[in-house]
């Protein structure tokens, strides 16, 4: 239960579905619109004159679409103040990120972050004149010694993506608070139904709405939901860079979010059984799973999480890349492509070595992540069972 007292699947029903916005209409309309005509000469200049937030203005400002879900995901945070939306989940990363640091800043990004935010990191922000320095995923309250006189923002990433690191976050938070320091945290792997980033401590909680809000792998869509006080540089900078979402995309991610509940508990389910099989397997030397004690950062996810989704990585027992891909290329049920949080399943060859720069991975075997989708559990540990086989043929 959450802290109103309603479950999660009756919070994500009703959520964001203001009259204002739906009209008496049990899903919100889509609203398509890029002028929007005025009475007169003095309504529009009234009209711009004024916060323009949750109000027709002008098409990039949104229409009751696109604030719709933006209301959904902000009541999916206790204590949030607001949420923007944005064309993809990257584009919510660069806005946020832009939003709190300025030239001659540094900017603390976890080792283990996804790619595309370091390479935020490395070329945008660096072209920029901000420097960035990664830090170990375990670090905790051990960030203070990190945080000099130019550190502005900390990006977290928990569970990173590849290797699925857990971070002790409301110590980070703690951390940056005392020194000022605004915190971001990609949440896109649990999303507030699992871990709601803003009640422990976060600035500004990010999803690739992509993934588990749309859950049908066919829209590209972000969002940022900001605590107290850090909404209106988030929304300014938004619109200065001519962020907006399409209302079309913005309906789609609404109508997913209405089950996002019920998907988020077959992930969860599915995901452990197999990363448990696995766990038994010789062929496989670690399970990265968050909700395994052979995790890192396990015990932080059993004291923060409130589950677990469906994404998680398996260690290959030695083998080389050949023997990987043998494995994964004759799959049946399992797609071989990026993203994640859709009904398919899918199964990606990672190499986290090449990503980070902080910190070294013990494992020494291949590493195979896996998007645990909805079809039936034993047809993908058939299918797993088989590629193993193949695996083990390419080793001997």
């Amino acid at each position: 239960m959450s802290a109103n007292g309603k479950g999660d699947s009756t919070r994500v029903v009703a959520a964001g579905r203001r009259k204002d916005w739906t009209q008496g209409i049990v899903n919100t309309p889509v609203w398509r619109a890029s002028t929007i005509l005025y009475d007169s000469v003095a309504d529009l200049r009234a009209s711009g004159a004024t916060d323009t937030h949750h109000r027709l203005f002008y098409g990039r400002r949104g229409t009751p679409t696109q604030w719709s879900l933006a209301d959904a995901l902000t009541e999916l945070e206790p204590g949030a103040e607001a949420t923007f939306l944005y064309p993809s989940g990257v584009a919510a990363i660069a806005a946020a990120l832009l939003s709190v640091v300025s030239p001659g800043d540094e900017l603390l990004l976890v080792d283990s972050a996804y790619d595309p935010s370091r390479g935020i990191a490395n070329t945008l922000l660096k072209r920029m004149g901000i420097t960035t320095r990664f830090y170990d995923p375990l670090i905790g309250a051990g960030i203070a010694d990190l945080i000099g006189p130019a550190t502005r923002a900390i990006l977290m990433e928990s569970p990173g993506s590849l290797t699925f690191e857990v971070q002790d976050v409301p110590a980070i938070c703690a951390a940056a608070k005392a020194r000022g320091v605004v915190t971001l945290l990609d949440n896109t792997w649990a999303t507030p139904l699992f871990f709601p980033a803003i009640e422990h401590g976060v600035d500004l909680s990010i999803l690739a709405c992509t993934k588990y809000v749309v859950g049908h792998s066919d829209v590209m869509l972000g969002s940022v939901t900001a605590a107290p006080g850090h909404f209106g540089k988030l929304r300014d900078t938004s619109f200065q860079l001519g962020q907006v979402a399409s209302p079309d995309d913005s309906w789609l991610g609404s109508r997913g979010l209405r089950t996002m509940a019920v998907r988020l508990r077959q992930h969860q389910a599915s995901a452990l059984r197999i990363a448990e099989w696995l766990a038994g397997r010789p062929e496989v030397s670690r399970v990265l799973h968050p909700a395994l004690p052979s995790c890192p950062g396990h015990a932080l996810f059993a004291r923060d999480f409130k589950g677990a989704s469906g994404l998680f990585s398996f260690v290959l027992n030695g083998g080389d890349d050949a023997a990987r891909a043998a494995l994964i290329d004759g799959l049946d049920h399992f797609g071989i492509g990026f993203s994640w949080g859709g009904f398919e399943s899918l199964a990606l060859p990672v190499d986290p070595a090449r990503h980070r720069t902080a910190t070294r991975r013990a494992d020494a075997g291949p590493i195979i992540r896996l998007q645990i989708g909805l079809e039936d559990t034993d047809d993908l540990i058939a299918d797993l069972d088989a590629g193993l086989a193949r695996f083990r043929a390419h080793v001997s």
